[in-house]
C-alpha cells in the first residue's frame, strides 16, 4: 500500500479521500467558470429555432436543454421565458418544471459525491446564506431558499446535497416551490408572444402567488429553526420532559 512519511518521521497513509475530493473541486470550478464566461445561451429565436427543427422531438429537446442548464450557474431565466412563447403556459409550465427539476436533481447528486467542504468552497459568496438557511433544515428550508428572489438555483441544489437534506425532502421541496416561480416565468414568455388580457391576468396572478408562498414558507421556516432549539432544551432538562408528561 502507498504510504508518505509524515512529520514525526513515521510512515502514515496517504489521504486519497482528501485528494480526490480536492480535484473534483478544481474540476468542477473550472468547468463553472468555464460555463459561465464561454457558454451563451441563444436567443429566444434560436431556442425557438431549435425545438422547431426537432419537430415531434421539439419537447424532448427543450427538457434537456433546460435540465443541463439547471445543473450549471447559467440563468434559467431565459429558458423559462422562452418555454412560454413557443408552447404557451400549461405546457411551457409542465416542460419548464420538468427540465428545472431534473437539473436540480443532477446538482444535487454532485454535491453529495463532492461532500460539504469542497461544495462550500465552490458556493462562494453563496455559501454564507445557504448554509444559514439550509443547515438542519429540511422541506421548508428548501421551499424558502427556492422562493426566495435573488437566490439562484444552483447554490441551492449543491448545498442541499452537501449538508444533508434529504432526498425525498429536496426533491418535494424542489417541485413544489419551483411551479410558481416556473409559471411566473413562463407567463412573462407567453404574454410577451402574445399581449392579451387573459394572458395578463395569468401573469399578475402568477407573481403575486410567489409572493404570497413566499411570505408563508419564510415564516414556517423561521417557526421551525425557532422550535428546534426549544425542543432541545427540554430533552436536556429531565424536569420540563417530566413536566409535559
Amino acid at each position: 500500500m502507498t504510504t508518505t512519511e509524515g512529520p514525526d518521521g513515521g510512515r502514515g497513509h496517504v489521504p486519497w479521500g482528501t485528494v480526490l475530493r480536492n480535484v473534483a473541486l478544481v474540476a468542477v470550478v473550472v468547468v463553472m467558470i468555464w460555463l459561465a464566461f464561454n457558454v451563451r445561451l441563444p436567443s429566444i429565436a434560436g431556442i425557438r429555432a431549435d425545438v422547431d427543427a426537432a419537430g415531434a422531438w421539439g419537447p424532448i429537446v427543450f427538457v434537456l436543454l433546460y435540465a443541463a442548464v439547471a445543473t450549471t450557474p447559467i440563468p434559467v431565466t431565459i429558458m423559462a421565458v422562452a418555454g412560454g412563447m413557443i408552447f404557451g403556459v400549461p405546457l411551457g409550465t409542465l416542460l419548464s418544471l420538468i427540465g428545472v427539476v431534473t437539473g436540480c436533481l443532477g446538482g444535487y447528486g454532485i454535491a453529495r459525491l463532492l461532500g460539504e467542504s469542497t461544495v462550500m468552497r465552490l458556493l462562494g459568496s453563496h455559501a454564507a446564506v445557504v448554509e444559514d438557511r439550509l443547515a438542519g433544515g429540511g422541506f421548508y428550508a428548501v421551499c424558502t431558499l427556492r422562493l426566495m428572489p435573488g437566490i439562484p438555483y444552483w447554490p441551492v441544489n449543491y448545498g442541499s446535497g452537501a449538508l444533508g437534506v434529504t432526498a425525498r425532502d429536496f426533491l418535494v421541496a424542489t417541485v413544489i416551490a419551483s411551479l410558481p416561480g416556473q409559471l411566473s416565468l413562463v407567463a412573462v414568455g407567453a404574454f410577451m408572444g402574445s399581449p392579451d388580457v387573459p394572458h395578463g391576468v395569468v401573469l399578475g396572478c402568477s407573481w403575486a402567488l410567489v409572493i404570497v408562498l413566499t411570505a408563508l414558507a419564510f415564516r414556517r421556516w423561521r417557526g421551525t429553526r425557532a422550535q428546534a432549539p426549544a425542543e432541545g432544551e427540554a430533552a436536556q432538562d429531565p424536569g420540563i420532559a417530566v413536566g409535559k408528561a
